[in-house]
C-alpha cells in the first residue's frame, strides 16, 4: 500500500520544482531589463550633467556651440568654440563629472581672426536687436548661437517658430562681408 503522505510530498515537490524552473528565466530576463533601465537612467543623468557643466563654463557665449554624445560612461564632445581655452575647460569640466570614465574631445577651435570677430559682433547686433528676437536675447544663455569661420556663418540652436527661424536667417544675411549663411536652427516642438 502506498503512503498517502509520500505521494502528497512528491506532488508538492514536483510543483515547486516546476515553478522554480519556469520562473528562473523570467527572473533572469527581469534582471536584464533592470540592468538596461539602470544604464539608460545613468546615461540620462550624465546627459543632463554634461549639458549643465558646459553651459556653466565662464567663457561660453553665443559664439560657441557645444554638442555631445554619451555612450555608457564615455562622453564625446563636439562643436566649435571661438577661444582655445574653452575647449580645454570643457574637457576638464566633463571629466570631473562622477560616472564619466573617458572624454573624447573633438571640439573645433575656430581660427582667430579680427574679421571673423567683427562679423560675430555684427551678426549678434543684427539678430538680437530685432524687436521680434529680443525674447531670445534676454535669456541667460541665448538659444541662437552664431558660429563664424573664415567669413562663413552658421546659426545653431533652438527657436520657438518657423517664422523666428526665417527671421534670424534674413537678419544674418543682411550683414555685409559674409560669404555664406547656413541656418541649422531647429524649431522647438
Amino acid at each position: 500500500m502506498r503512503n498517502p503522505f509520500r505521494s502528497l510530498f512528491s506532488s508538492v515537490f514536483l510543483a515547486l520544482l516546476a515553478t522554480c524552473v519556469t520562473t528562473a528565466p523570467l527572473r533572469a530576463q527581469g534582471n536584464q531589463k533592470s540592468e538596461q533601465q539602470r544604464r539608460e537612467a545613468s546615461e540620462t543623468r550624465l546627459k543632463k550633467e554634461v549639458r549643465h557643466v558646459l553651459v556653466m563654463l565662464p567663457y561660453y557665449s553665443v559664439f560657441d556651440n557645444f554638442e555631445y554624445k554619451v555612450e555608457g560612461d564615455r562622453v564625446t564632445l563636439l562643436g566649435q568654440v571661438a577661444t582655445p581655452v574653452l575647449k580645454s575647460n570643457a574637457e576638464a569640466a566633463v571629466k570631473s563629472i562622477e560616472g564619466v570614465a573617458a572624454v573624447d574631445n573633438q571640439i573645433e577651435v575656430l581660427p582667430l581672426s579680427p574679421n571673423d570677430d567683427r562679423i560675430r559682433r555684427a551678426e549678434y547686433r543684427a539678430i538680437y536687436s530685432d524687436p521680434n528676437m529680443t525674447k531670445y536675447a534676454i535669456q541667460a544663455v541665448p538659444p541662437i548661437h552664431i558660429i563664424v569661420k573664415n567669413g562663413n556663418v552658421t546659426l545653431v540652436g533652438v527657436v520657438d517658430s518657423e517664422g523666428d527661424k526665417n527671421l534670424a536667417n534674413i537678419r544674418a544675411r543682411s550683414v555685409p562681408d559674409v560669404f555664406s549663411v547656413t541656418n541649422n536652427l531647429t524649431v522647438e516642438k
